[in-house]
């Protein structure tokens, strides 16, 4: 006889089955890797691929790689004791990369044992060389020991996609996806610290530092955003590396509750701890216009679930008069630098110091 305790049986059966076909990885999302616990079967038409030891990938079958035991001839040595000591020197294997974003890395001659890693992303119109020579990181990392990649823009006007749905998005592709690739390289093939690996960028690659801490809060422990945006500010469905304008002047003005949604909606079930935030800002942007940075304010305040009114506001011995400091957690710092336009200059040992490496 059918009893109910049968009728059940076969219902909760049934129900796991549906459950095991539902979870699926979707295309671009992570399948696997060592401590990963999510879905490792992928959405149809797309294939599970090793990137490395600490993330697997579902790739579409027309990104899939072939089956081959060695690397590309041709093929940028990706062995860290490879890579040349105080030279900027360019990778290619690192992992899925969408857009063909190019990745530089810079190794002091002295590494430290477990080193940190920063990821250094230029402005508009700039190029990982120029990033490169217009900064002290590379110099700092000879005293410090960290290493340093310099990713730089594939696209026409040399800006970052922080505008994509894709880049906006936990493994959603796009150029964020094709930084956090080599980050996470980075972690598995070269020893770094992966409770020390931060982002650091000036106007649109402030804006990137701000998608990399908004979408990657699982890489990314810390971010410096100079002269940038609020996370999906400039989300627009023009080409991938729009400029809105109506972000740049201003005009996207929303709740914190708004905006740390937008965060939250980048990667929806993450529990770990958010990335600490240390804006920058002019007070006569009239590119990025300041409003951004009270935005921002009202974004990463409630992200943290600070009160919104700073728990000090002070000038720092070590900056510039007019510069002001307001921390509001030991999460979050905003520096406001009065009659600064566009952009703020860099002060590479503060940051060092926010990021607990000097």
């Amino acid at each position: 006889m059918f009893s109910i305790r049968t009728a059940f049986s076969c219902l909760s059966a049934a129900l796991a089955l549906v459950g095991t076909v539902a979870a699926q990885a979707p295309v671009f999302g992570q399948c696997g890797g060592q401590g990963f616990t999510g879905p490792t079967t992928c959405a149809a038409g797309s294939t599970c691929v090793e990137q490395n030891s600490f993330f697997f990938q579902c790739l579409p079958a027309s990104q899939a790689p072939a089956p081959t035991p060695s690397q590309p001839a041709n093929a940028a040595p990706t062995n860290l004791a490879a890579i040349p000591t105080s030279t900027l020197h360019q990778i290619t294997n690192f992992g899925t990369n969408p857009n063909n974003v190019g990745i530089f890395v810079y190794k002091p001659a002295r590494l430290q044992a477990k080193p940190p890693l920063i990821v250094a992303s230029h402005f508009c119109t700039g190029t990982a060389q120029i990033y490169f020579e217009g900064s002290k990181f590379a110099q700092l990392a000879e005293q410090f020991g960290y290493l340093l990649i310099f990713p730089s823009s594939p696209h026409p006007d040399l800006c970052w996609d922080v505008s994509s749905a894709e880049t906006l998005t936990h493994n959603g592709g796009s150029d964020s996806l094709s930084i956090a690739n080599a980050a996470r390289f980075a972690i598995a093939n070269w020893g770094v610290d992966p409770n020390r690996v931060f982002a650091v960028g000036t106007s649109s690659g402030a804006m990137m530092t701000s998608v990399l801490a908004g979408a990657y809060p699982d890489i990314f422990k810390a971010g410096v955003v100079d002269s940038g945006v609020a996370f999906g500010c400039f989300s627009s469905p023009g080409p991938l590396d729009t400029f809105n304008e109506v972000c740049a002047s201003g005009h996207v003005i929303m709740t914190g509750e708004q905006w740390a949604q937008l965060v939250f909606n980048a990667f929806p079930g993450f529990t770990g701890t958010r990335p600490k935030i240390q804006t920058w800002h002019g007070t006569v942007d009239t590119t990025v216009f300041v409003q951004n940075f009270f935005e921002q304010i009202k974004q990463w305040t409630t992200v943290f679930g600070y009160p919104s009114t700073p728990i000090s506001n002070v000038s720092e011995p070590f900056l510039p008069q007019g510069y002001s400091n307001a921390t509001f957690g030991p999460n979050f710092q905003a520096i406001l630098a009065q009659g600064v336009g566009h952009t703020v200059p860099l002060f590479e040992q503060q940051y060092l110091e926010f990021f607990g490496i000097a």
